[in-house]
């Protein structure tokens, strides 16, 4: 998992010195095009977070994009990004905003800010989406409309302390959403309502979600770190019956591994995973696998994201998370199709489909 999501929990409440202004030089970007954006956390406190984007097609990459069409650095720790109704909405977590961007120009259209930690957003509708948090018991509602936070959902058994609510997936009204930092459950949210209507414990630390052909939840826990006050327990992949939110699988790690960065491929039938090298597994096997399909490399393998056409694989490399980081493109066997520089720490993934 992030290694900046500890830091960021211990200073969550200072203030941001994040100062954002517009330049003069600017960057007119027009990229009408399928591609991926690769989301760069940068340094915890020197506000480097940055954004790419790059074209598979033409293998070309642009770097500091953000930067480049508004004048303006993206903020402090970059966490995710997500296209609705195509806009690109950017989470920067300790800068405690959301960005909108136009996925073509790469132009801001509008932020959400006064957040406490933020770290993904779900859409519900044009005029409703939830954004986690971490160190904090509640689920913001947000209008995306009018960039405007309208309510809140809290977590039963959480304060702001110990509080952590992660990704987000949907099955029919219900949003399942993991609680990873020292938690060790899945909420289930009547999206109509917006209440917690349920609370499953999976395994300590629960860092990852998808959802498979068949509806199934998908989760990996990483069982927390050592000489944890929380425990520190056999990391595990978990499958989940979100109809009756009961445990259908549980698939055991060795003790020593850190599973991270649960993908999915395009059809549903493939998971992908880091674990020092990178896994895949049929969603229908009886076991874990045995070798990987892409090997540890001797680096920081540090986010994984599958192209949902063709299943092309693509890991992050944060080698020391100071210089620029690096995405390796493999095919869908493992074979190295090329690799390219992009910003510092570069952690998550969005693709852009037309």
């Amino acid at each position: 998992m992030r290694i900046w999501s500890l830091l960021i929990s211990c200073l969550l409440l200072l203030p941001s010195c994040m100062k954002w202004d517009y330049g003069d030089e600017l960057t007119d970007f027009e990229v009408n095009t399928s591609g991926l954006f690769i989301i760069c956390e940068g340094n915890f406190q020197y506000g480097n977070s940055s954004l790419s984007f790059y074209n598979p097609l033409s293998d070309e990459v642009q770097n500091e994009i953000f930067l480049r069409a508004n004048g303006m650095k993206l903020g402090d720790v970059a966490q995710s990004m997500t296209i609705y109704d195509n806009k690109g909405w950017i989470v920067v977590n300790n800068s405690h905003v959301v960005f909108t961007i136009d996925t073509d120009t790469f132009k801001e259209i509008g932020r959400i800010e006064n957040l406490t930690s933020p770290r993904y957003i779900h859409f519900i509708s044009p005029h409703k989406a939830y954004v986690s948090q971490i160190w904090d018991n509640r689920i913001f509602i947000v209008d995306p409309s009018s960039y405007s936070v309208i309510g809140t959902i809290t977590v039963p058994g959480m304060n702001q302390y110990n509080g952590s609510t992660e990704q987000m997936v949907q099955v029919g009204k219900f949003v399942f959403c993991n609680c990873w930092s020292y938690q060790n459950q899945i909420l289930k949210i009547d999206s109509e309502t917006d209440e917690v209507i349920g609370q499953l414990e999976v395994g300590l630390q629960p860092n990852s979600m998808v959802i498979d052909k068949y509806d199934r939840l998908w989760t990996l826990t990483d069982g927390g770190v050592p000489n944890s006050p929380n425990g520190n327990e056999i990391p595990s992949l978990v499958c989940i019956d979100p109809d009756t939110f009961s445990i259908l699988k549980i698939f055991t790690f060795q003790q020593d591994d850190s599973p991270s960065e649960l993908q999915i491929n395009g059809d549903g039938t493939t998971l992908y995973w880091i674990n020092n090298d990178i896994w895949e597994m049929d969603v229908d096997s009886a076991k874990l696998p045995s070798l990987p399909v892409i090997p540890y490399l001797e680096t920081r393998f540090y986010g994984l994201t599958i192209n949902p056409v063709n299943s092309d694989i693509y890991v992050a490399d944060a080698i020391d998370y100071s210089q620029q980081g690096m995405v390796y493109r493999f095919s869908s066997t493992g074979v190295l199709i090329s690799k390219f520089y992009v910003g510092v720490s570069p952690g998550a993934f969005c693709w852009k489909i037309q």
